[in-house]
């Protein structure tokens, strides 16, 4: 993966697909080799396709670790290969140790020297609750259904007159930004016996499983992931939306960026469907409106109709889950209404580089030498 030798964010422009698309970023290194530091700890795959599980690894123990920012990097490294990697039982994990973390494996592993954590856009609203010891954060988001009812209350609805659509669930983390998260730590720090389910389904196998001449032409579009509700829900609280948000590029209350649909994975070097649907993408740029519906309802379809591409995790007190949102979707599970108890977590999310499309990168597939078939 070559990098660009101006000093910028964006990098250089594809001339011959899509000039708004970057081709590069300048503080990404080549693919990273996973070092081996991690083997001495146990584990499972989830599928042979997506996700890991750490059954008996307290993370405090990697952050803690003499070769600290070696493990800290391959861990980077196995996330962003396998998408989404799963803990139990993290009881000793504080919301400091947890920042710090999600930052350095973001740091550890290539994205541009002034990003940081992200801060949620309206962190200001009187709706958001407190973390579990009483305090705020500005780079914690606390996961709540209850809660977030209230914040998002100036986003239209209507009266529901059949069953939910639940792939509308699915989502990148902060594509609504100018440069989005990279890396995502969720802690469930309260869950009821069963419900409330997260799933996250593979970008990088999507984009294997379509044909390489409509791959090709996917790689020439953006599309725009415009989320109003920020700013709305600002004017009727009235306070001030945050800004910057975990870099300087992220800054303002437009909240309506342009990014690849396809995008290279800064880590692995991998290409990926990135914004060919999701709960904050709202159009697929310089296409006609039936062709924009047409080209979501087809990843839509190959998410649905590829359930080996998903990995799903029941949540348990304390468990955690941590995932590169370059390469994967997540969906919750929308079920915590109908069983009591409360579903609680703390997301920190790191904010990695503008998205890019490295013609010379190839997919997942490719580079391993694994058939589609």
């Amino acid at each position: 993966m070559p990098s660009a030798t101006e000093d910028n964010h964006c990098g250089t422009s594809n001339s011959i697909a899509n000039p708004s698309i970057p081709t590069s970023c300048p503080s990404c290194p080549t693919p990273l080799n996973y070092s081996g530091s991690l083997d001495h700890l146990k584990y499972f795959e989830i599928t042979p396709i997506i996700g890991r599980e750490y059954p008996t690894v307290k993370v405090a123990d990697i952050l803690n670790a003499p070769n600290a920012e070696e493990q800290i990097r391959d861990l980077a490294i196995i996330i962003s290969e396998r998408g989404v990697v799963f803990f139990r039982d993290q009881d000793d994990l504080n919301i400091a140790d947890q920042k710090k973390l999600c930052d350095l494996l973001g740091k550890f592993s290539g994205r541009p020297e002034d990003h940081g954590l992200h801060v949620h856009p309206i962190y200001r609203d009187p709706g958001n609750l407190p973390l579990p010891d009483g305090t705020t954060d500005k780079n914690i988001y606390v996961i709540n259904s209850e809660a977030q009812k209230k914040i998002y209350k100036t986003m239209a609805r209507r009266t529901p007159t059949e069953p939910r659509d639940l792939s509308r669930e699915w989502h990148s983390d902060s594509t609504f930004e100018t440069v989005p998260s990279d890396f995502s730590f969720l802690k469930m720090e309260e869950t009821p016996p069963h419900s409330g389910d997260t799933l996250w389904c593979s970008g990088y196998e999507v984009y294997d499983r379509m044909s390489p001449s409509f791959r090709t032409y996917l790689e020439s579009l953006t599309a725009t992931c415009a989320q109003p509700v920020f700013r709305s829900a600002a004017e009727a609280g009235g306070y001030n939306i945050m800004s910057p948000r975990g870099s300087p590029l992220n800054a303002g209350d437009d909240f309506a960026p342009s990014h690849p649909v396809v995008r290279t994975n800064r880590v692995t070097g991998w290409k990926a469907i990135f914004v060919g649907v999701g709960l904050h993408v709202t159009k697929i740029n310089d296409v006609y409106s039936y062709e924009d519906q047409m080209i979501r309802d087809y990843v839509m379809r190959l998410i649905t109709r590829n359930h080996d591409c998903i990995a799903r995790m029941k949540w348990t007190k304390n468990a955690a889950a941590i995932w590169n949102n370059s390469c994967v979707w997540h969906a919750a599970t929308p079920d915590t209404h109908l069983v009591s108890g409360n579903r609680v977590g703390v997301r920190a999310s790191s904010i990695g580089e503008v998205p890019y499309l490295d013609p010379k990168s190839k997919s997942r597939r490719e580079t391993l030498g694994i058939p589609v078939v």
